[in-house]
């Protein structure tokens, strides 16, 4: 066990951070439950500027009517992995796409019916998980994750190909994660947040653990950029897109470790862009 460190946050019990192995079971057990436990406050705090039919890549902001990633998805059926509260999938429904959400937590999907009841763009929505996807081969035309579920799964070479099995020879993939270089640097939005303090290519997950109850409450998994290339092609996939978006003038959003002053100098976010051979 290395780099043990204490934290105390709302709306988490104190929890000490380990840097250790953790598996998919162990990893799916506690990011549900963590996510049952953040839900109102995400959607509280992060709502607004995520928009109850919009469609955010990162803390940037930058919106996918700007970057054009999914392409057309007019007539095509579009599978949102890790959809949270539904608002991309919202926006691709808009868009004339059929839209469907899957995602680990009960109560972000209570989030998305709330959302769904409001607005009236109806997002039909399913509890699962990305290493096990409920739908039939070749159901999609176009899968994504936007800051979804990826980067909190252990088995994600499962996850990839059950992304291809459910995409049509052709299909788009597409997701936003955590720029690897992030874990480099503490997960601070101020100064502290700038040195260096372990190796890129330690890719030990980040595991909390609750002092209570011991029990593992978050998981997060890390990978190279490399090793996101190597499981695309791996799995079929041709990679035509890698986003790395700047930090914008005049965006002053705190959102978690991501800040301007981080954001002018580092990369926070990627974003891939993959097409099924």
């Amino acid at each position: 066990m290395q780099d043990v460190q204490d934290i105390t946050a709302w709306p988490h019990p104190p929890v000490t951070a380990h840097r250790r192995r953790a598996d998919e079971r162990e990893s799916r057990r506690a990011n549900g439950a963590d996510w049952d436990r953040y839900a109102d406050e995400y959607q509280a705090t992060h709502g607004g500027f995520l928009g109850d039919i919009g469609f955010v890549w990162g803390p940037e902001g930058l919106t996918e009517s700007g970057a054009g990633i999914l392409g057309d998805v007019r007539d095509r059926d579009v599978l949102e992995v890790g959809s949270g509260a539904g608002q991309c999938s919202r926006w691709v429904s808009s868009q004339g796409g059929r839209a469907i959400g899957l995602d680990l937590s009960h109560r972000q999907l209570q989030h998305s019916r709330r959302i769904d009841e409001a607005t009236g763009v109806v997002v039909p929505s399913v509890r699962g998980t990305a290493t096990a996807l409920p739908f039939a081969d070749a159901r999609f035309d176009v899968v994504f994750s936007s800051f979804g579920a990826l980067q909190f799964v252990a088995d994600i070479d499962v996850a990839v190909a059950e992304t291809a099995r459910v995409l049509r020879p052709g299909g788009r993939f597409a997701f936003s994660i955590t720029h690897p270089t992030r874990w480099m640097f503490p997960d601070d939005p101020g100064e502290e947040g700038l040195t260096a303090t372990q190796s890129y290519w330690d890719r030990t997950p980040y595991v909390e653990v609750d002092d209570e109850t011991g029990a593992t409450s978050y998981v997060e998994h890390h990978r190279t950029l490399g090793d996101w290339v190597a499981l695309l092609a791996g799995a079929g996939f041709r990679l035509t897109t890698l986003l790395e978006p700047e930090w914008p003038e005049g965006n002053e959003r705190l959102w978690g470790g991501w800040s301007g002053t981080r954001g002018r100098l580092t990369p926070g976010t990627a974003i891939f862009g993959a097409d099924l051979d």
